[in-house]
C-alpha cells in the first residue's frame, strides 16, 4: 500500500516552490499572457495550417452540459465519435469510439502529459469525476494526427488543456439534480493575480448517482488544486488533481431476450442463489479506485521567436474490484479439491477481490521556433510506468482450508516510454505551405504473473508524417496528409494470446471553408492496417473487451461539419460520417474447420454517423439547443453474422441555459436544464458477442452468444451555477 501522506505533502511542496519565485517583483506583459498558456499544449495541437482533421470544444460549449456525466458523454456530438455508458446515463464507467477505433486507440494528453493507463491502454474518465469542471478547451484530432506523448493514435488523438489562470479573484458554487438520484455538487475558487504574479485556485466536486441499470450506483468525489506564477516572459504551474469513485458493477451486460425486452435494467452483477434456490445479490459488488495526478509545468518565452515547455508529472493509482464468483474452481486459486459426504468437491462460490497498484511519472519537454514562415517544434518525454497486479480471497462458501485475504495471484509489470519528435510547417508561398513531422518511440514492457505469463517484449517505431496545404483564397483551403504509425499490444492481448504490434498508413484529404456567417469542413481518410488488433466482441472476466491481430483491414470514410449562422438568433452544427470499414480475407475457426470469410465487417464500426445540434439564442445569455445523435447499425464481431449486429439508433435531446448578472453578493446567476432522450427510444449503444464449440458424436458445432448495454429512456438533469 502507497503511504497516504505523500499525497498532500507533495502538492504543499509544489505549490510552496511557486510561491518563492513569486517573491521576485516582474512588470506583467500583458501581451504574452494568452501565448505563455497556450505553450502548455502547442506542441501537440494543431490549427487551420495544419493538414490534419480536427475539431474543438471551448470551456462555454462544455459547460452547457456539464451536470454530472462524464466527458465522453459531452463528447458525444463531435463528428465520427460514438459514446457509450455501463450504467446507462452517461456517469460512471463511459467511454468513446472515433472512427470506429475503441478508447484505448485513442491517444490522450492531459496538459501534453499522457493520460492512457500504461498496460491497458484505456482512458478511465470514471476516475476524475467532474474533471470537465477544471477544463479550459479540448482538441480531437482525427486519425494519426500530428506527434504526441504516449501511445500512438490509431483512431484518434485528444488533448485537453485545464484551467488558465484569472487576473480577479472568483468563486462558483454549482448544483444539480435529476433522474436516477443523480447529483453534482461543484465549489470552485481562484484568489486572482495577488501582486500581479501567483495565484492559487482550486474546486472540490461530489457526484452520486444509482444508474439507468439497477444497482449501477456511482459514488465519485474529485479535487483539483493549481498554483501559478506569471511573470514576464514566465509561466510557472504546480497542479495536484485527482479522484475517488465507487461504482457498482455494469460491466456484464444483459444477455437474456426476455430481460432486455421486459426488464431492460436487470443487472447480472452481483447476482447468486442462496440455499433455498432464492435469487439474491451481493451488496459489495463494486469497483473502488483512487487516482492522483501531480504536474509541474515551466513555459518560457525566451525571445519574439522561441519558447519552450518543460513538465514534471507523478501520478499514482490504487485500487480493486470485488465480486461474487459463483462456482469458482478451486484450481484457479491455488486451492486443492476437498471431500464432501464422499464426493470429491473442486469448485464452491467464492468472494474475492483484484488489486491494481500503479505509477507512472516521468517528464516531458518541447522547443519552439516561430518567424512568419516556418514554425519548428522539438519535443519528446520519458515515462515510466510501474504496476502491481494481485488477487486475494475473502470468503468460500465450501469448508476449504484458506486465510482471510490470501493472494492467489501476485503479477508486476514494468513498462518504459521514450520519444522524440521534430515537426515543421514551412509557408513556402502566400497559397503553398508544406508539413513535415518525423517521431522516433521506443518502448519496453515486461510483465510476470499467472494472468500474463513471462513477457519481455521491445519496440522500435519510426512514425513518419507529411502534408501539403493550399489556401485557395481567403475562405477556402485545401491538403492533403501522409501519416505512419506503429503501436505495441497492450496487457489483455498479451492475457489473450500471442498479439503482433499494429501498423497504420493514413491518408488525409480534406477542404476548409471559412466565412463570417459558416464554417464546413470536409474529410477523407483512407487508414490502411497491417495486424490491426480488433476488438473479437468478446469479454475478459473483468469485462475488459478482447482483442486480435486481423491481418490486413481498412478504414474508408467521408467526415463533413459544419457550424452556420441560419439568422442572427439561430444556429447549425451538422456532422457527417459515411464510412466503409473491412477485414481483408478474413479468416475463423468455425465448425471446427479454419474458413475464411473473405472481407468482413470491422467489429464496432458503423458506417453511417451523424449528429444534428439548432441553437436558438432568444436573448442574451440565454441557449436553447435541439441535439440529435444517430448511428448506423453494426456488428459486434468480425464474422457478419446475424445475431452480432446491433441495430441503428437515433436519439434526440433538449438543452436550455440562461446565464444573467445580478447585483449584489453574486456576479451572475445560472440555469441549465438538460433532457436526454426526449422521444423515450429503448436502445443499444454497445454489447459483445462470443462463439464457442460444443461437440457431440465427434461433430464440432460453433455456437454463438450475445449480450447488451441498454441506455436510458427519457431523463432529465437540472442545475443552477452562482458565481461571485
Amino acid at each position: 500500500m502507497k503511504t497516504k501522506f505523500f499525497y498532500p505533502w507533495l502538492t504543499a511542496a509544489l505549490l510552496a516552490s511557486i510561491s518563492g519565485i513569486a517573491q521576485e517583483k516582474v512588470v506583467v506583459d500583458s501581451t504574452k499572457v494568452t501565448a505563455l498558456d497556450e505553450i502548455l499544449v502547442a506542441s501537440i495541437r494543431v490549427d487551420d495550417k495544419t493538414p490534419i482533421a480536427y475539431s474543438n470544444l471551448s470551456k462555454k460549449e462544455l459547460a452547457k452540459r456539464n451536470l454530472g456525466q462524464d466527458i465522453p458523454s459531452l463528447m458525444n456530438f463531435m463528428p465520427s465519435v460514438v459514446m457509450t455508458t455501463d450504467a446507462g446515463n452517461g456517469v460512471g464507467y463511459s467511454s468513446i469510439r472515433v472512427r470506429g477505433s475503441d478508447a484505448t486507440r485513442v491517444n490522450v494528453t492531459l496538459n501534453g502529459i499522457p493520460y492512457n493507463d500504461g498496460e491497458s491502454q484505456g482512458t478511465f474518465w470514471v476516475n476524475m469525476p467532474d474533471f470537465t469542471s477544471s477544463i479550459q478547451n479540448l482538441q480531437l484530432q482525427r486519425g494519426v494526427g500530428t506527434s504526441t506523448n504516449g501511445s500512438a493514435a490509431f483512431g484518434a488523438s485528444l488533448n485537453l488543456l485545464t484551467d488558465s489562470y484569472s487576473y480577479k479573484s472568483n468563486g462558483e458554487i454549482s448544483n444539480s439534480f435529476g433522474s436516477y438520484n443523480t447529483r453534482k455538487h461543484t465549489v470552485k475558487f481562484s484568489t486572482g493575480l495577488m501582486n500581479d504574479h501567483f495565484e492559487i485556485a482550486g474546486r472540490l466536486s461530489n457526484i452520486h448517482s444509482d444508474g439507468y441499470i439497477d444497482r449501477a450506483t456511482s459514488d465519485l468525489k474529485s479535487y483539483f488544486l493549481q498554483g501559478t506564477y506569471l511573470g514576464k516572459t514566465t509561466l510557472i504551474k504546480a497542479l495536484a488533481f485527482g479522484g475517488s469513485q465507487k461504482t457498482y458493477q455494469a460491466w456484464n451486460g444483459l444477455e437474456d431476450p426476455d430481460k432486455l425486452e421486459n426488464h431492460r435494467r436487470f443487472n447480472t452483477s452481483g447476482v447468486y442463489y442462496d440455499d433455498q434456490g432464492t435469487m439474491r445479490f451481493y451488496d459489495n459488488e463494486t469497483d473502488n479506485y483512487k487516482q492522483d495526478h501531480f504536474q509541474l509545468h515551466w513555459n518560457e518565452r525566451w525571445s519574439s521567436r522561441w519558447t519552450s515547455n518543460m513538465a514534471l508529472h507523478y501520478t499514482i493509482g490504487e485500487g480493486y474490484y470485488e465480486n461474487y464468483k459463483v462456482n469458482g474452481k478451486f484450481a484457479e486459486y491455488g486451492l486443492s479439491p476437498i471431500i464432501v459426504d464422499g464426493k470429491e468437491v473442486k469448485k464452491s462460490d467464492i468472494i474475492r477481490q483484484k488489486w491494481l497498484e500503479n505509477d507512472f511519472y516521468g517528464f516531458t519537454f518541447s522547443a519552439n521556433y516561430k518567424t512568419d514562415r516556418l514554425d519548428v517544434i522539438i519535443g519528446g518525454a520519458a515515462n515510466k510506468y510501474e504496476g502491481e497486479h494481485y488477487g486475494t480471497i475473502l470468503w468460500i462458501k465450501q469448508p476449504v482450508k484458506y486465510e482471510y485475504n490470501q493472494k492467489y495471484y501476485d503479477d508486476n509489470a514494468l513498462k518504459t516510454d521514450l520519444n522524440s519528435y521534430v515537426k515543421a510547417t514551412y509557408q513556402v508561398t502566400n497559397k503553398w505551405s508544406l508539413f513535415g513531422d518525423v517521431q522516433f518511440r521506443k518502448v519496453q514492457y515486461k510483465a510476470n504473473g499467472v494472468e500474463t505469463g513471462n513477457v519481455n517484449d521491445s519496440f522500435d517505431f519510426f512514425n513518419p508524417k507529411a502534408g501539403i496545404t493550399y489556401q485557395v483564397n481567403e475562405q477556402n483551403q485545401g491538403y492533403f496528409s501522409y501519416a505512419r504509425a506503429n503501436r505495441e499490444p497492450n496487457r489483455n492481448d498479451y492475457k489473450d494470446g500471442n498479439p503482433k504490434p499494429e501498423k497504420l498508413n493514413d491518408f488525409e484529404l480534406g477542404w476548409r471553408y471559412r466565412s463570417p456567417i459558416a464554417t464546413i469542413n470536409v474529410n477523407a481518410y483512407y487508414m490502411r492496417y497491417k495486424d490491426q488488433l480488433v476488438l473479437t466482441g468478446a469479454l475478459n472476466d473483468v469485462g475488459a473487451p478482447i482483442r486480435e491481430n486481423s491481418g490486413d483491414s481498412y478504414r474508408l470514410g467521408l467526415e463533413v461539419d459544419a457550424t452556420v449562422r441560419l439568422q442572427e438568433k439561430i444556429y447549425w452544427n451538422p456532422s457527417v460520417t459515411l464510412s466503409k470499414n473491412r477485414n481483408i480475407d478474413f479468416h475463423t475457426e468455425w465448425n471446427g474447420e479454419l474458413v475464411n470469410l473473405g472481407n468482413t465487417n470491422i467489429a464496432f464500426s458503423p458506417s453511417f454517423i451523424g449528429s444534428n445540434v439548432l441553437t436558438y439564442v432568444p436573448i442574451k445569455g440565454m441557449n436553447i439547443s435541439w441535439l440529435a445523435k444517430f448511428v448506423g447499425e453494426q456488428y459486434m464481431g468480425n464474422v457478419d453474422m446475424e445475431k452480432s449486429k446491433l441495430d441503428a439508433y437515433f436519439v434526440n435531446d433538449i438543452s436550455m441555459t440562461y446565464e444573467f448578472p445580478v447585483k449584489g453578493w453574486f456576479q451572475s446567476v445560472g440555469f441549465s436544464v438538460l433532457a436526454n432522450n426526449i422521444f423515450d427510444v429503448k436502445y443499444l449503444s454497445n454489447g459483445f458477442y462470443y462463439t464457442y464449440d460444443e461437440v457431440a458424436n465427434e461433430t464440432v458445432s460453433t455456437q454463438e452468444g450475445a449480450g447488451y448495454y441498454p441506455q436510458a429512456t427519457f431523463n432529465i438533469l437540472a442545475g443552477v451555477t452562482l458565481k461571485f
